[in-house]
């Protein structure tokens, strides 16, 4: 059989077709009883009778990528944890507000189609909607030889959900003597690999397969190590505590993204003396010789994800999160602004770890 023209450009449809029978099954463990029909169409169903039982739903709409976290999947040529990086980053800036995750699409851009990998992409994607509890409606993967790598991909996603009006957290509900608590992150989580990057790999020369006794592996494996995915264990938080707001950590940091959330009136004092950040952010911030401000305001250093609520519901807030496995801590305290004052201050220095 002749090859098409099409082929002979570099774009080969029925790679594309087996890499969606390879995914169908995992795409079918995520599917909500809304979702209506199957993999294949132009476009995903998602029956919005479902909200009949809400006063005034509200949609919240989440977008993102995973960024060059990817490059280091495809270095050591494993592919099925990134999709955990990719649902993190969407579902998790959903759950901030309050709303639950529904459905989730995917977008797979690469320079040639390998359906097993496409598979194992997609496979980790679905595997963490399970965890998210929303469904995987549809997606798409194109091939862009010339673009990309034969070996090269990149992913990115859009997720929905929705939330009762009355109950959407915000800096509205935010005051004076809130406690403000701190959940573990996994480790980098999806944000600030240009750095790490530069830092070990090109800067210090260090190879991925390097055993470094303090990481407990090899540097690709903790430089691989998936997002944490919140999306259910925020959701029962809500439902346990009262919580007035929330911040996913994502770029920027830590004390960037708890001042999204925060009103002018008020500041947010966080003591680094009640955490240790993990080790593959001292050994960034050593080898690098990078200062506390720089790796402060790229790295998550530790905290995936912080809860703004009052002093009466903290501890019925960490025994939601205990139960469900969420290592977390008091971090700081909300306090009356001074004019002129930051949003969110930093204060003391991290215990030396060992």
């Amino acid at each position: 059989m002749s090859q098409s023209a099409y082929a002979r450009a570099g774009v080969d449809i029925e790679a594309g077709d087996r890499a969606v029978e390879l995914m169908k099954a995992h795409v079918a463990r995520t599917k909500r009883p809304e979702v209506l029909g199957g993999l294949g169409g132009f476009a995903g169903f998602f029956d919005a009778s479902a909200f009949k039982d809400y006063e005034h739903p509200v949609l919240a709409t989440s977008t993102d990528g995973v960024g060059t976290k990817v490059a280091i999947a495809q270095a050591m040529d494993k592919h099925d944890t990134i999709g955990f990086d990719l649902m993190g980053m969407l579902v998790d800036d959903l759950v901030v507000c309050g709303a639950e995750p529904l459905f989730v699409t995917d977008y797979i851009a690469c320079g040639k189609v390998v359906p097993e990998r496409i598979a194992s992409i997609v496979k980790g994607i679905a595997a963490a909607a399970e965890v998210a509890g929303c469904a995987l409606l549809g997606g798409e993967t194109a091939e862009h030889p010339g673009l990309l790598g034969p070996d090269e991909y990149d992913i990115a996603g859009a997720t929905t959900g929705v939330v009762e009006r009355s109950k959407i957290l915000g800096a509205d509900r935010i005051q004076a003597g809130d406690v403000v608590l701190a959940m573990a992150a996994s480790g980098l989580h999806s944000n600030g690999y240009s750095l790490v990057r530069h830092v070990l790999l090109e800067e210090a020369g260090w190879q991925l397969d390097r055993e470094v006794p303090e990481l407990g592996g090899t540097l690709g494996e903790a430089m691989l190590v998936p997002t944490k995915v919140y999306a259910k264990d925020v959701l029962d938080l809500i439902e346990k505590a009262e919580i007035h707001a929330m911040s996913h950590i994502t770029g920027g940091g830590l004390a960037n993204n708890l001042a999204r959330v925060m009103p002018d009136h008020l500041t947010a004092t966080l003591n680094r003396a009640s955490w240790t950040p993990p080790a593959i952010f001292q050994l960034v911030q050593q080898v690098g010789k990078v200062s506390q401000a720089d790796i402060e305001a790229t790295l998550n250093m530790g905290v995936g994800m912080v809860a703004i609520l009052p002093e009466a519901a903290v501890d019925a807030a960490r025994a939601a999160l205990e139960a469900r496995g969420v290592e977390n801590w008091e971090l700081g305290r909300v306090e009356q602004s001074e004019g002129g004052q930051e949003r969110v201050v930093m204060q003391g220095e991290h215990p030396v770890a060992g």
